[in-house]
């Protein structure tokens, strides 16, 4: 039995088509890369992997069972916004609701706990801001925050949903490398939604394109091709590598911003 199983699963919006018939098996200790433009539906396949989300048509099942039924297996990295910024919320507690956040009641503050948090939050860099509050972090320490959320409780299946944003270089590298190194750790499965393929693309097994209602699936170097991506835009795209760098020219200007109501 595959950890996920995405079978013929269609999401519309009135009759916009993100995406058709998508099917997926995902295997425990794969890394696969979700790809595609703005408006595309990346966000919305995520949630509708978690049970927040419910599909047109088709089928999800994690660990077997229908979405929502083993939450707790699972890490998920939403993506930064600016009304996290208003949060009272300490870091330290924001971390430990990745622990036990889904269970009734108030959290016991026990030794182990402590330990968890903090060992989650120094493999993040953000040891530091156990105490800051979520409204006092910039965008890259939120995101660094987040990460250190959805890895604390070491899930089966992580849902990165484009968790590089708003870090730089430096620390772009350094939350890549955790996610890949929690996955051979653990072998648990990532789903990783970015924009660019290249601070990932030395861990990635199998890329999801998803574009104009459309998808391809398939290794990096099968996917990330001149031909193929034309063919999935419907118009010339051109991938150009340089230097180990892939860098795919044409497609912004097929690009749309996402309706909010899709978030």
């Amino acid at each position: 039995m595959s950890l996920l199983s995405i079978q013929s699963a269609s999401l519309e919006f009135d009759s916009k088509r993100l995406w058709h018939e998508l099917s997926l098996e995902v295997e425990e200790g794969e890394f696969i890369a979700l790809i595609g433009p703005n408006g595309s539906g990346k966000s919305m396949l995520l949630k509708s992997i978690v049970g927040t989300q419910k599909l047109s048509g088709g089928k999800i099942t994690f660990l077997g069972e229908e979405p929502g039924k083993h939450n707790a297996q699972l890490g998920y990295i939403p993506q930064h916004r600016a009304t996290d910024a208003g949060l009272p919320l300490r870091v330290s507690d924001c971390v430990g609701f990745g622990l036990d956040g889904h269970l009734p009641g108030l959290p016991f503050s026990t030794p182990a706990r402590k330990q968890k948090i903090a060992q989650a939050l120094e493999l993040v860099d953000a040891t530091s801001l156990a105490q800051e509050t979520l409204g006092s972090l910039s965008g890259g320490e939120m995101q660094r925050v987040r990460v250190a959320q959805a890895i604390i409780s070491k899930p089966k299946l992580l849902l990165a949903d484009e968790p590089l944003s708003a870090l730089d270089l430096n620390h772009q590298m350094r939350i890549s490398e955790l996610i890949n190194e929690q996955r051979k750790q653990l072998g648990s499965a990532v789903v990783f939604v970015t924009h660019d393929l290249n601070p990932i693309i030395d861990f990635v097994d199998r890329v999801v394109y998803i574009a104009q209602g459309r998808h391809t699936i398939g290794t990096p170097d099968e996917v990330m091709r001149s031909e193929v991506l034309s063919e999935l835009y419907g118009a010339d795209i051109d991938v150009v590598r340089n230097q180990g760098r892939v860098v795919v020219l044409g497609a912004h200007d097929h690009e749309h911003h996402e309706d909010e109501r899709w978030h």
